[in-house]
């Protein structure tokens, strides 16, 4: 496959001296009616001043000589060429592209939306104009089809695939970094280089959004009311500790059961218990 190459060609402002020269001639020619030399001067004038283009910073203009191509100027300047160049330009800046929200299905099934934002430039001028039809159009397909297999690789979360040692929604430098080499391996085609790939948007399909918040919602409560209850345990035991160690008091397992139950219905509880004073012996 044929790469980009390089071209030299006139500088411009040398150019132009050869220009005011044949001017020059034109001018004397005809005010000293010689037609010929004059007739020539001009024909010459019209050629050298056809050739003249100017590239500004980060352009190129690929040069195409009766079909062939001849190489590309990726310097910026005033230049001069053959006139029977064909000069194409093509911007060599950086580009943002914002895909539109798709759905698709995760790993697992689920219907999400996604989209991925992605910057990327033109690096061989000759794949970019050649290879490909458009190649701004074909960033738009190949980023669509890189977002579509990468939503597939991975599930959503981890509710339902609890050893996915990545997923969608928490691991985002490791999707990004899966989404932009695999743009950057589809884009190279075309001589496109991906300077950055990230995911723009991700969110569960409006059909399902309620259903998973609400078992994300029953997920964080369980989560919760086990760190509750560790840590209610926890300080219970270390409250039957301190009291047998200190010997404040003896108790034997039925109270030492009822005492649990009872701290660990104030410490767990969802609302303000209300203590009960007592004021006989422990036997009431």
């Amino acid at each position: 496959m044929k790469n980009e190459v390089s071209i030299k060609v006139f500088n411009g402002y040398l150019m132009v001296i050869v220009a005011i020269a044949l001017l020059s001639v034109i001018i004397y020619s005809f005010t000293n009616e010689m037609i010929i030399p004059g007739l020539l001067s001009l024909i010459c004038f019209v050629f050298v001043a056809a050739g003249f283009f100017i590239i500004g910073p980060n352009n190129s203009k690929v040069l195409l000589l009766f079909g062939a191509y001849k190489g590309s100027v990726k310097d910026n300047g005033f230049f001069w060429a053959l006139p029977f160049y064909i000069k194409t330009s093509i911007s060599l800046k950086a580009r943002n592209f914002e895909s539109e929200r798709i759905k698709v299905n995760d790993k697992l099934g689920n219907p999400i939306l996604i989209s991925s934002i992605l910057v990327w430039r033109v690096e061989d001028t000759y794949k970019a104009l050649f290879d490909v039809d458009n190649y701004e159009q074909f960033v738009k397909v190949q980023t669509d089809a890189a977002v579509r297999k990468l939503a597939g690789s991975f599930p959503y979360d981890q509710f339902e695939d609890e050893g996915a040692s990545i997923t969608l929604s928490s691991n985002f430098e490791d999707v990004s970094k899966c989404l932009e080499e695999e743009i950057c391996e589809r884009l190279k085609l075309a001589g496109l280089s991906v300077i950055e790939a990230r995911i723009g948007y991700l969110a569960y399909a409006p059909e399902i959004a309620q259903a998973m918040l609400k078992r994300q919602q029953a997920s964080a409560i369980i989560a919760a009311r086990f760190k509750m209850v560790e840590g209610a345990v926890g300080m219970v035991e270390g409250a039957l500790k301190l009291l047998s160690k200190k010997g404040i008091i003896d108790l034997d397992e039925e109270k030492k059961a009822a005492m649990v139950s009872n701290l660990l219905v104030v410490l767990c509880g969802d609302r303000e218990t209300t203590p009960v004073i007592n004021t006989g012996t422990l036997n009431q």
